[in-house]
C-alpha cells in the first residue's frame, strides 16, 4: 500500500462528540439483499486472547493464520491523538462534512446516517483509559453499527482507482521527463553556475503592519528587500497555506530575495496559523473563514497597491511593479491562480460536491465550502501579475476547466507524489491540460507530502506516528529542487533572462536527480497533449467518468 493511502486511513481515524445512549451489542454488514452480523463482545474475545468462537469462526476461520493475526492487531491498535483537539475540528462545518460522508457507509442500524454517532464513539474512545482503538469504537458506537457493503465496498476500489492513477501519473512523468530531455540543448550543468546556492545579495527582512480600511482589515506582511541592488528590481508576493503563516516559508523566500527579488509575504487572517490554533482552542468555529476565498486574493492586491505607495520614496522608483511574480502554497496556490484570472465556477463546484465519493479528496472538502459564498461572478485578476507559481495547489473543483483556462500568463505547477492534501490526479493533472497558456510547466518531486511533517501541529503527527511508519525525502533535497526551479521560472518570465533558459528544462529536472532516490520530474507544455490522452485512457480503462 502507497505512503498516500496509509496517510488517508491514518487521517480518517479521527471523528467526535455526544454521548452514547447504549453500546452498540453486534456489527452488521450488508450488501443487497444479503447480511451477515457479528457480535462486539466475540470481536473483544478474539482481540483478548485469540479465542474465535462459533460466532466470529463462521468468517476468521476461512482466512489465514497470517490475516487473522493482522486483524486481531488492527483492532487494539492504539492511536495516540488529543481528544479534545480533534473533536473541535470534527465540529466544523469541514468536519462535519468529513463525519456526514463516511456516515453513508457507517450507519445506525436500519441505514440512518452515522456519522454524528461516529463521532461520539471516537471521543469516549479516545478519553478512555485503554485509548482510541478499533474495538473501543465500536464498543461505544451508540446502537449496533451497520455497513452499507455497497457504498464502503464502492468507497474501496476508488480508493484503489486513486492509487493506481497517482501510481501510473508518477510513472508517465518520468517517461515525459526523460522524452523532453532528449530533445533540449545539449547543457553541462557541472559548468554552469549551482542556482540552488544563495544569490549574491544581502537581505535585510521587515515586519509590515498594514490595514485594508476598506475591508476593516489589518494584517502583517514579511518583506524580504535585497541589498544594494542598484536598479528595476522584480517583485514576487507570496500567499500562504492553510493553517500556516508567512514565516514558515522563509528559506525559500529568502533564497528568491538573496538573487535580486524584492518578495512580499502576507498573513492572511482568516485561514493562517493562529487562526487554525485558535479553532483548536474552541474560539473558532470553522478551520478557516469562509470569506477567505475573497480576502486572499484580495489581500495579495492590497500588497501590491502598498508596494506602489512606497515606491518612489523607500525604494526610489526601482521596484518594477508592471511585471509581478505570484507564489503560492496549497490554499494559496488557489489564491494566485484567482489573481492570475482563474474564476469560479459555481455550477462544476457543486457537481463535484455532490459526488458520491468526492470526499476521497481532502482538497475538495475546501473547495465545497466556497459554495457557502454569494453566487456572483467574482474577478480577482490584478493585470499587474506576469507569472505565477502555484505549489501543491487547491484548484480543479472550484474553478473547473471554465475558470482555468482563462489564465493566460506564465504558470508553473508544483506537486508531489505523496500528497494526502491535494492530490496530484487530482489537483493538478487534469487543470494542467486546460492551461490555454503556451508558457506552462510541471514540477513533481516523488514522496513529497504537501508539507514538512517535521513541523506539523495539530496533534496529527502524533496521531500518524504512532500507527504509520512513513519515509518522505529529507526537507533539504526537496528544498534544493524547489529552488531551482522556481528562480529559473522567475528569471525568465519576469526579468526575461534568457541566460537562465537551461534551468527551465526537463534535463535540469534530470541533472537534479542524479543519484537521488526520490526524483523531480519536469514537463512543459510539449507534453500536455500526452498527458490528456493518458488521462483520457486511463479513464476508459477503468470506468471512470
Amino acid at each position: 500500500m502507497s505512503k498516500f493511502s496509509l496517510f488517508v486511513l491514518g487521517l480518517t481515524s479521527a471523528f467526535l462528540t455526544s454521548l452514547p445512549v447504549k453500546a452498540a451489542e453486534k456489527l452488521l454488514f450488508t450488501y443487497g439483499p444479503i447480511e451477515l452480523s457479528v457480535k462486539v463482545e466475540s470481536l473483544e474475545l478474539f482481540a483478548k486472547d485469540g479465542t474465535i468462537n462459533e460466532d466470529l469462526g463462521q468468517y476468521l476461520n476461512r482466512i489465514s493464520p497470517k490475516d487473522q493475526a493482522i486483524f486481531r492487531e488492527s483492532l487494539t491498535k492504539k492511536i495516540d491523538i488529543d481528544g479534545v483537539k480533534v473533536s473541535r475540528f470534527f465540529n466544523t462545518e469541514m468536519g462535519e462534512s468529513i463525519l456526514l460522508r463516511l456516515g453513508k457507509g457507517i450507519t445506525l442500524e436500519g441505514g440512518k446516517n452515522g456519522g454524528i454517532a461516529l463521532r461520539g464513539a471516537i471521543i469516549q474512545s479516545a478519553l478512555d483509559p485503554s485509548g482510541l482503538t478499533l474495538l473501543n469504537v465500536l464498543k461505544k458506537y451508540p446502537t449496533d453499527l451497520q455497513i452499507q457493503g455497497e457504498l464502503v465496498v464502492g468507497a474501496a476500489e476508488y480508493g484503489k482507482k486513486v492509487i493506481k492513477a497517482t501510481e501510473t501519473l508518477v510513472k508517465e512523468m518520468r517517461t515525459w521527463t526523460v522524452e523532453e530531455a532528449t530533445t533540449d540543448p545539449a547543457t553541462d550543468y557541472n559548468k554552469l553556475a549551482d542556482i540552488r546556492k544563495a544569490g549574491p545579495y544581502q537581505i535585510k527582512k521587515e515586519k509590515w503592519q498594514l490595514t485594508d480600511k476598506s475591508r476593516n482589515r489589518s494584517f502583517y506582511v514579511n518583506v524580504f528587500v535585497p541589498q544594494n541592488v542598484t536598479n528595476n528590481i522584480p517583485v514576487i508576493v507570496f500567499s500562504h497555506g492553510l493553517g500556516a503563516s508567512p514565516d514558515d516559508y522563509d528559506d525559500t523566500l529568502n533564497h528568491l530575495a538573496s538573487n535580486g527579488f524584492l518578495v512580499a509575504a502576507p498573513q492572511h487572517i482568516g485561514s493562517d496559523t493562529t487562526y487554525f490554533k485558535e479553532m483548536f482552542e474552541g474560539l473558532n468555529k470553522n478551520i478557516f473563514d469562509r470569506d477567505e476565498f475573497i480576502n486572499r486574493p484580495k489581500d495579495l492586491s492590497f500588497v501590491i497597491d502598498e508596494l506602489e505607495r512606497r515606491n518612489q520614496g523607500e525604494f526610489q522608483g526601482k521596484l518594477n511593479l508592471k511585471n509581478v511574480g505570484i507564489s503560492g502554497h496549497s490554499f494559496g496556490g488557489y489564491t494566485v491562480l484567482a489573481v492570475a484570472g482563474a474564476t469560479i465556477d459555481f455550477d462544476y463546484l457543486q457537481q463535484s460536491c455532490d459526488r458520491l465519493y468526492g470526499g476521497l479528496n481532502a482538497a475538495i472538502l475546501l473547495e465545497c465550502r466556497a459554495l457557502e459564498l454569494p453566487r456572483e461572478d467574482y474577478n480577482f485578476k490584478d493585470p499587474r501579475v506576469s507569472a505565477v507559481f502555484a505549489g501543491n495547489l487547491v484548484n480543479r473543483f472550484i474553478f473547473g476547466e471554465k475558470g482555468i483556462s482563462k489564465i493566460t500568463i506564465p504558470v508553473m505547477l508544483g506537486s508531489g507524489s505523496d500528497d494526502p492534501a491535494t492530490p496530484p490526479a487530482f489537483e493538478q493533472a487534469v487543470p494542467f491540460t486546460w492551461l490555454n497558456t503556451p508558457n506552462k510547466y510541471w514540477a513533481l518531486i516523488e514522496g513529497q507530502a504537501h508539507v514538512n511533517f517535521n513541523e506539523i501541529d495539530g496533534g496529527i503527527k502524533e496521531a500518524l506516528d504512532s500507527t504509520l511508519n512513513l519515509t518522505f525525502p529529507p526537507e533539504d533535497l526537496i528544498s534544493a529542487y524547489i529552488k531551482g526551479i522556481s528562480l529559473a521560472f522567475f528569471e525568465i518570465h519576469l526579468n526575461n533572462n534568457q541566460n537562465y533558459r537551461p534551468y527551465l528544462q526537463s534535463s535540469y529536472a534530470e541533472y537534479l536527480s542524479a543519484n537521488n532516490e526520490f526524483k523531480l520530474s519536469f514537463i512543459s507544455a510539449n507534453s500536455s497533449d500526452k498527458l490528456k490522452a493518458e488521462i483520457e485512457k486511463f479513464r476508459s480503462e477503468n470506468n471512470i467518468k
